[in-house]
């Protein structure tokens, strides 16, 4: 009988050796993709060439709409219809551009620990998208002036 207990012990033993190893295995195939930053770990050169960009702009308060601060790209040449324009709220931020008369919502993206309650995305007279999360319901509603994204005051403001 001790002979058979020393045989199955040996055999459980080899059989969780082997399993432990094809799992490490697996891991190391699977490698960065589970555990790795996504989109690799940049250098510091790399790092100093994306916030070299151009595309990051200041935040400007928008008279339109109160708690609703909005970005674009400097005024000039460039300022053609069509423009993008970032409008950010406590709860998330929305980036709107003009599409002729009309304006609708490129992207949006809400703030941490809140959440995307509503959206109408347009092509329309507005688009707007609607944040809930622990200080309450915060909405950006955007609209169209001479081809460029603007805030509007929200239903109840």
């Amino acid at each position: 009988m001790g002979r058979r207990t020393l045989l199955v012990t040996a055999g459980w033993l080899a059989a969780a050796v082997l399993a432990t190893l094809i799992g490490v295995a697996a891991i190391r195939l699977v490698g960065e993709s589970i555990t790795g930053t996504p989109g690799g770990v940049r250098s510091q050169a790399e790092v100093e060439r994306a916030l070299a960009a151009p595309e990051p702009t200041p935040v400007t308060a928008s008279p339109a709409g109160p708690g609703i601060a909005a970005s674009s790209p400097p005024a000039g040449p460039s300022a053609t219809p069509g423009l993008r324009r970032s409008f950010s709220t406590v709860g998330g931020t929305a980036v709107a551009e003009c599409v002729g008369a009309d304006v609708r919502l490129v992207s949006w993206a809400p703030a941490q620990d809140y959440r995307v309650k509503d959206v109408d995305r347009g092509p329309d007279d507005d688009a707007e998208v609607t944040f809930a999360g622990p200080a309450g319901e915060f909405e950006v509603k955007v609209g169209c002036i001479g081809g460029e994204p603007v805030a509007r005051p929200g239903d109840g403001d």
